[in-house]
């Protein structure tokens, strides 16, 4: 009884991780897109599901928001 609750234990740390890290993966690959100009800003702002109301220029909008998730930061958007 002890051997399942610990498996059932284990099973949900790992879940909610591997999630984080797909939507992780997800939103460094759209950046990364984009900066590679394969797709456009309002590409990458329906793929990052942004809302495009307070920022008038959707490049600014993409580059405010890559610029969070770039470990480098001399890397410019």
């Amino acid at each position: 009884m002890k051997y399942l609750f610990v498996v059932f234990y284990l099973f949900f740390l790992i879940y909610p991780a591997e999630a984080v890290t797909t939507k992780m993966f997800k939103v460094l690959d759209t950046c990364a897109r984009y900066r590679l100009g394969e797709i456009n800003a309002n590409e990458a702002i329906e793929k990052l599901k942004l809302k495009n109301s307070s920022i008038s220029q959707p490049k600014d909008l993409v580059k405010k928001y890559c610029s969070v998730f770039t470990p480098n930061e001399k890397i410019q958007f």
